[in-house]
């Protein structure tokens, strides 16, 4: 193969070894749990 494929092959194999990591990494994140929001700050009703 010519230099040009061999480096089109390599830049292919890359993007979708990135884009199964991505979609591993989206569904463990998915796999926790619902989203729990940020306390709300109570330091401020006190006054």
């Amino acid at each position: 193969m010519e230099r040009s494929k061999i480096v089109a092959v390599i830049t292919g194999a890359i993007a979708v070894l990135l884009s199964i990591a991505y979609l591993l990494i989206v569904q463990f994140l998915d796999f926790r749990g619902e989203m729990v929001p940020a306390p709300i700050d109570l330091s401020m009703v006190l006054w």
